[in-house]
C-alpha cells in the first residue's frame, strides 16, 4: 500500500502535466496527498517544514542563474546575434546540409547559455526555409531540434551552463567541467547516433518521394531582410561566457577559499557561505552577467526600444521556470520522507553497480515528472547521501557521478508531457503524432550514451 500511494502522486502529476495544468499548483495537492493517506496529522507541517523548506531552498540557491539565463537568451533574441549565428551556418552548410546545419545551429546558441525555449523560436523560421529549399519532411524539424539542444548540449558537454549540468554542484562539490573526458565521449555518442538516425529518416523519406509537405500549421514568414550583426560579433558573448564560466570556476575558490564568513555590521553573528557548494553557481551566474553586459552595450540599438519589455518578459519567464522546477524538488523531498519511498529505494540497492543505480533512480525520475531538472532535483535531494557513500565505498570520483547523474537526467525526461517537448510542437505547428517518433528516438539514444559512458569509465577510467 506504501509503494502505491508513492506511483499514486507520482501518476497523478505526470497525468496533470500531460493535460497541461500547473505543476507549481499540482505539486503540493499531489504530495500532500501522498502525505494525506500515510498520515492525515502531518499534512500541515510537512507542507511547511518540508515542501516549502525545500523549494524555498532550491529558488536561493538558483533562480539567479534562471534569471540571469532568460535575461542573457532574451538580448540575444532581440540583437539579431541568433539570427545571425543561424543564417552564417546555413549559408555556408547550404539546403542539402539543413538538419546538421541545425543541429549545429542549436548546439552552439544551448553551449552558449541560451535558453531551449529561446533557441525554438529563433531557430524555427530558418529551420522551416531550409527544410522548404532541401524538400525534407518538415516533421523532421522537432528532432533536430531535439538533438542539438536538449541532448549533448544540455548535460553530457563539459563546462555547458545549462541548469542541468548545474544542479549536480552543490551536492557533489563539483563544478560544471567534471568528468570533462567521460563528458566529451558521451557528446560524440548522442551526436553520430542521433545524425545518423536523422539523416536514415531523411533517406527513408526521400526514398517514398515525401517532400516538404503542405498545408502545416504555424509556417513562419519570409525570414526578414534586415542587416544582422556580423557572425562573429554574434559568436562573441557565447564564446564570453564559456571562457568567463572557466576563469570563474578555477578562481573563486582561489579568491575565497573553502568557506568564507560575512561580518557585516548589521549582522548579529557572521554567516558563513561554504564556497566549494557555491562555485559553481557563482561561475555561472558571473559569466551570464558579463555576457548580457556585452550584448547590451554592442546591440544596444537594436535592444534599447524594446529593453523595457524584454526585460519584464524574460524576468515572468525564468520566474515561472525556476517555480515549475523548485515546486517539484519541494515535491520529491515530500516523497522522500514517506514509507514507500524507502520501500523503493531500497529495491533499486540491488542495483550494485553505484553509477547505474544513481543513472536509473535520477532518469526515472525526470521520465515522471517530465523534467530532467526536476526529475534529477527529487533524486539529490532524497538520495545524495548514498549516491556519494557509495560512489565512495567503490572508488568512484564524485566526478564522474556528476556527469552520469546529469546525462541521466536528460534521458526519459523527454516524455509526451515534458514541457519543452509541447512548446517545440507547438512552435512548429507540429503534432506528437507527427514528430514525437523521431524525438524518443533521440530520447533513446541519450539514454544509452549515459549507459556507455559508465560502462567506458568502468574499462578505461577516464575522468
Amino acid at each position: 500500500m506504501d509503494v502505491l500511494i508513492v506511483l499514486g502522486a507520482l501518476v497523478f502529476l505526470m497525468v496533470m502535466a500531460y493535460r497541461g495544468y500547473s505543476v507549481i499548483l499540482f505539486s503540493p495537492i499531489a504530495a500532500m496527498g501522498a502525505v494525506l493517506l500515510v498520515d492525515p496529522t502531518a499534512v500541515a507541517p510537512a507542507f511547511n517544514e518540508i515542501f516549502m523548506e525545500k523549494m524555498a531552498g532550491f529558488l536561493k540557491l538558483y533562480f539567479p542563474a534562471f534569471l540571469l539565463g532568460a535575461i542573457f537568451g532574451k538580448f540575444i533574441e532581440l540583437s539579431g546575434f541568433s539570427k545571425s549565428i543561424v543564417n552564417a551556418i546555413l549559408k555556408i552548410m547550404g539546403a542539402e546540409k539543413a538538419i546538421l546545419a541545425i543541429v549545429i545551429v542549436c548546439a552552439v546558441l544551448t553551449y552558449g547559455g541560451v535558453s531551449l525555449f529561446v533557441v525554438v523560436f529563433a531557430v524555427y523560421p530558418f529551420a522551416a526555409e531550409m527544410f522548404r529549399q532541401g524538400n525534407i519532411p518538415k516533421r523532421l524539424i522537432p528532432g533536430a531540434i531535439a538533438l542539438g539542444g536538449v541532448s549533448f548540449t544540455m548535460d553530457a558537454l563539459p563546462g555547458t551552463p545549462q541548469i542541468q549540468n548545474i544542479i549536480p554542484t552543490p551536492f557533489f562539490n563539483t563544478t560544471a567541467w567534471a568528468a570533462p573526458c567521460l563528458g566529451i565521449a558521451g557528446s560524440i555518442i548522442i551526436f553520430f547516433a542521433g545524425m545518423a538516425y536523422l539523416e536514415w529518416a531523411r533517406r527513408k523519406a526521400a526514398s517514398r518521394n515525401e517532400g516538404y509537405g503542405q498545408n502545416h500549421l504555424n509556417e513562419p514568414e519570409t525570414i526578414s531582410s534586415k542587416v544582422l550583426p556580423s557572425p562573429w560579433l554574434a559568436l562573441t558573448p557565447l564564446a564570453l561566457v564559456g571562457v568567463t564560466n572557466f576563469l570563474l570556476t578555477s578562481f573563486i575558490p582561489i579568491w575565497y577559499g573553502r568557506f568564507y564568513s560575512l561580518g557585516l555590521p548589521g549582522l548579529v553573528s557572521p554567516v558563513q557561505a561554504e564556497i566549494d557548494k557555491l562555485t559553481a553557481v557563482w561561475a555561472v551566474e558571473g559569466a551570464m552577467l558579463i555576457g548580457i553586459v556585452f550584448v547590451l552595450v554592442t546591440g544596444f540599438r537594436d535592444i534599447y526600444g524594446r529593453l523595457a519589455s524584454a526585460s519584464k518578459a524574460a524576468a515572468e519567464g525564468a520566474v515561472l521556470a525556476a517555480v515549475n522546477t523548485a515546486s517539484q524538488y519541494g515535491f520529491g523531498a515530500v516523497i522522500a520522507s514517506l514509507p514507500g519511498f524507502l520501500i523503493v529505494a531500497d529495491a533499486l540497492k540491488g542495483i550494485t553497480d553505484p553509477l547505474f543505480n544513481a543513472a536509473v533512480m535520477v532518469t526515472s525520475l525526470s521520465g515522471i515528472t517530465g523534467s530532467a531538472s526536476g526529475g534529477m532535483s527529487i533524486a539529490l535531494a532524497a538520495m545524495s547521501d548514498s549516491f556519494i557513500l557509495a560512489a565512495q565505498n567503490n572508488g568512484i570520483s564524485l566526478e564522474v557521478l556528476h556527469r552520469v547523474v546529469a546525462m541521466a537526467s536528460g534521458g526519459m525526461d523527454t516524455l509526451p508531457h515534458n514541457g519543452v517537448i509541447i512548446t517545440l510542437l507547438a512552435v512548429t505547428g507540429l503534432t506528437h503524432r507527427q514528430s514525437y517518433k523521431d524525438i524518443l528516438v533521440i530520447t533513446v539514444i541519450k539514454t544509452l550514451a549515459a549507459a556507455a559512458v559508465i560502462v567506458i569509465y568502468h574499462l578505461t577510467g577516464l575522468v
